[in-house]
């Protein structure tokens, strides 16, 4: 099931947005988060999106859709093959090549072609693999097995790596040995088959033990899936996603391999790759050690929603609190984001970073006569006491405090100290819908006034006479 960003990402492809086509064509290309790679798919909505003058989207038909697919879409894909050749990208000239050998001109007759035998490759699959350099493509024999292994994934995975494996083994014996020669060797992997990869890669033990598994996993990283990638680089590190050394793995730590893959990773949108670079750059065996480095790979990864790196950045900012006296609203921001993903950790940081507010006595007697005629002839006195009754502020706290500078959006930074020395600054944490809106509105109130000492509302004194005065004169009524 496509995840929330990729839906959006669909709607908008429906809708004719070309962006939107461009991005779901990419996604069905390489693989989404949720979304599973599917060629004619792909084609299909690069199409769309080269229709609306994308040019990213023709080149990426040229580069990557073989000419099996590109089959399938005759006439219309032609002109997308010829302007990518007429841009020099080679693959699109070989497959433009084959695509008019098979495509007759207009009005002319249709000849019968000849029967290869039903275990010979393609002549398509011949000549890419004769023509591409290096690249290892598929027959027509091992594309079906493909296809008749896509039912096992990826509820049956173990039957579909059983399955797998003798078509993997052929695969593999014509493929380079590892991700370094096959970057040497300048190769690259057919869509079908780089899916094939990915899902073995998938399939890898952490340490590395299965060889075949490995290779693939390898493969399919220097091919671009990011998964394998954050897998090869932890593996590279012998660390766990949680940044805990291994006991087993590759024999030789190589931290420069291991950042090089996460950060490959991490570029493709892996949280987790941002978050295993900041636990390489703090530990001691590594010789280019650095606690900013691994900060910023720190935020980098909470800001993507890694839940250990928002609950990390949280209790930093917390520690450095008494060095930078706003430390303490980052560390509720990141203590929030990660409780809202169920840290208990995080909910037990927060009630020491802003303790649950108690309800203001002095409030008992003054709720029950709020009324209209208050929030008419004193509206800001009224807003005032509302703050108090929602989030526990003290008097002196509900008349003094800026209302304007206290919202920091997640929560309210009480401090009256400059005009009240006796209190004690500290946070109340915005937890409902309620008292988001109740704050946004009471916000709006205050941004047209001043409410300074010499502002509208005048000092201390007089606000608090004037709520004593209110109170008096409401109670003598009510009597």
């Amino acid at each position: 099931m496509a995840n929330r960003e990729e839906l959006g990402i669909i709607r908008g492809a429906r809708a004719g947005d070309a962006d939107c086509q461009l991005a779901l064509g990419k996604l069905y290309l390489f693989g989404g988060a949720s979304l599973p790679l599917n060629v004619p798919t792909a084609l299909h909505w690069l199409a769309r999106a080269a229709q609306q003058e994308r040019d990213e989207a023709w080149r990426l038909i040229g580069s990557h859709i073989p000419v099996d697919t590109a089959r399938q879409a005759l006439p219309d894909v032609l002109r997308w093959y010829q302007r990518a050749s007429d841009a020099g990208i080679a693959a699109a000239a070989q497959v433009l090549a084959q695509l008019r050998q098979q495509t007759p001109p207009r009005g002319a007759p249709l000849r019968p072609q000849a029967v290869p035998p039903p275990n010979a490759p393609s002549p398509a699959a011949s000549m890419a693999v004769a023509s591409c350099g290096g690249a290892l493509a598929l027959s027509t024999d091992q594309t079906l097995q493909l296809t008749r292994l896509e039912p096992l994934w990826p509820h049956q995975r173990p039957a579909f790596l059983q399955q797998a494996r003798p078509l993997l083994a052929r695969l593999l014996a014509e493929a380079p040995a590892d991700a370094e020669a096959a970057r040497l060797a300048d190769w690259h992997a057919a869509p079908p088959l780089l899916c094939l990869l990915s899902r073995c890669a998938a399939l890898a033990p952490a340490d590395g033990a299965d060889a075949a598994l490995h290779q693939c996993r390898e493969l399919a990283a220097y091919a671009g899936e990011r998964h394998a990638q954050l897998a090869l680089g932890l593996w590279f590190a012998r660390m766990d996603s949680d940044g805990k050394r291994l006991s087993h793995g590759i024999a030789a730590v190589n931290f420069k391999r291991a950042i090089r893959w996460l950060t490959l990773a991490g570029e493709q949108g892996l949280a987790e790759a941002w978050f295993a670079l900041s636990r390489i750059y703090l530990k001691p065996e590594f010789s280019q050690r650095c606690v900013a480095e691994a900060q910023s790979y720190l935020e980098r990864a909470a800001e993507m929603g890694h839940c250990g790196a928002q609950l990390e950045c949280g209790m930093y900012a917390w520690r450095n609190r008494r060095t930078d006296e706003h430390s303490d609203v980052r560390a509720a921001y990141w203590l929030q984001k990660a409780a809202a993903q169920g840290c208990a950790e995080a909910e037990a940081a927060l009630q020491r970073v802003a303790a649950a507010p108690k309800e203001a006595d002095w409030m008992t007697s003054v709720v029950t006569c709020l009324t209209r005629e208050l929030l008419e002839s004193q509206p800001l006195l009224a807003a005032r006491l509302e703050l108090a009754a929602l989030f526990g502020l003290s008097r002196a706290e509900a008349l003094l405090l800026d209302v304007k500078a206290a919202d920091q959006g997640h929560c309210l930074v009480v401090d009256i100290r400059a005009s009240y020395g006796r209190s004690k600054r500290r946070l109340v944490l915005l937890r409902t819908a309620r008292e988001r809106q109740a704050l946004d509105r009471i916000v709006r109130l205050f941004e047209s006034i001043d409410s300074g000492p010499e502002g509208l509302e005048g000092n201390y004194r007089q606000r608090l006479y004037r709520l004593k005065t209110w109170l008096q004169e409401d109670l003598l009524a009510a009597a």
